[in-house]
């Protein structure tokens, strides 16, 4: 079996000469096909740990899976995780850590925040309901998060103005309210009182979208962000997967 880890799990249409695709892998669990970004690698050390590589950069023997943080527990208890792993690494000198799903949740949080914190670096961050709500009714966010301790009232008005924005008046275009207090969300930002966030590049809204619907979806929060593309009829604005 091949040490490369991108040799690892590659579909037959991603093996093909001059593919074009994105690049996908297998879920050692389930057998599902998926973008490379939207699951988890699972790294084999030289001393038999297995461990979450959610950057995918470790080197060595690579592993993926696709399930939330609830089947991954599942299949940890009933060994089934260890019997997919033991098969894609070839070995059943394993060893699991049981709170492996907690540290997958705890990293992908990190990452999501740190993105967060980088996106604000430049430039691309808004914080503050007056400065957001004028944005958003300008046509200029394109991506709308709020904290989980928000306030209902101030969750409505800023939705509103970015329907107003994004022409979808009479729409459920809304912003996203993420699994982090404004304690949290004002720590990765290094600002106070952080209660509302608008992303007012298209880039950058994808990027923190990205991160954010990883950690979402692991923990079940399905609800993840999604910025929209540029289209005739108005500027890109958040939408909400189902």
């Amino acid at each position: 079996m091949a040490n490369d880890e991108h040799l690892e799990g590659v579909t037959e249409a991603e093996a093909g000469t001059g593919d074009k695709h994105v690049p996908e892998r297998k879920c050692v669990l389930t057998g599902a096909h998926d973008a490379r970004a939207n699951l988890i690698r699972l790294a084999l050390g030289p001393d038999g740990a297995v461990l979450p590589d959610l950057r995918a950069k470790a080197p060595g023997r690579g592993a993926w899976i696709g399930v939330d943080k609830a089947a991954l527990e599942t299949a940890l208890a009933k060994g089934k995780l260890k019997g997919a792993l033991a098969r894609a690494f070839n070995t059943g000198d394993l060893k699991i850590p049981a709170d492996l799903p907690d540290m997958i949740e705890q990293g992908l949080q990190r990452l999501a925040l740190d993105r967060l914190g980088l996106e604000n670096r430049a430039g691309a961050v808004l914080a503050g309901s007056d400065r957001i709500e004028e944005a958003a009714r300008r046509g200029q966010v394109h991506l709308l998060l709020h904290a989980a301790d928000a306030g209902a009232d101030g969750n409505r008005k800023l939705d509103q103005a970015l329907r107003v924005g994004s022409d979808r008046e009479g729409s459920d275009l809304r912003g996203l309210v993420i699994p982090a207090s404004r304690t949290i969300l004002s720590m990765a930002l290094g600002r106070e009182n952080v209660v509302h966030i608008a992303l007012t590049a298209p880039a950058s809204a994808a990027r923190v979208a990205q991160a954010f619907a990883r950690w979402c979806g692991f923990i079940g929060r399905y609800d993840a962000p999604v910025p929209c593309e540029e289209t005739s009829q108005g500027p890109s604005a958040l939408q909400v997967l189902k």
